[in-house]
């Protein structure tokens, strides 16, 4: 028997749709994804008031956008803020073993930390 669609929907020969009472059905779409690999998470080691005297500067391209957006949440786990898009100040010094990890993605030559001598101060405002 051949299977014929109208509009998304199986329809008898004479076009009326067809219901099945089997619970087989699934979605096509997530039947046939291949289920990607998901990025391991680390625990922050900083105190909440931890001074913040570090900069890190990153671009990302793109084509890593999965890997990014980890590094951003991670960096919000340790208790850095966004000064710019991909200008983030916070506690240092970041884990020996999140480090490593960046390389092992492929994302720890994108980006360049710098010491600050003075830890940074939001409330001091930059038009001043």
């Amino acid at each position: 028997m051949v299977s014929r669609y109208y509009k998304g929907i199986q329809v008898n020969v004479f076009g009326l749709p067809v219901f099945s009472s089997s619970k087989k059905k699934q979605n096509k779409k997530s039947h046939r994804r291949v289920r990607s690999l998901y990025h391991i998470s680390f625990l922050s080691h900083f105190k909440e008031n931890s001074p913040k005297n570090l900069i890190i500067i990153y671009d990302i391209p793109e084509n890593l956008k999965k890997e990014r957006d980890w590094f951003r949440r991670h960096l919000i786990k340790f208790g850095y803020i966004m000064i710019q898009r991909s200008v983030w100040v916070g506690p240092s010094p970041l884990p020996k073993d999140f480090l490593d990890y960046l390389k092992e993605i492929k994302i720890g030559d994108k980006f360049k930390t710098l010491k600050l001598a003075k830890p940074y101060n939001s409330s001091i405002s930059a038009i001043a």
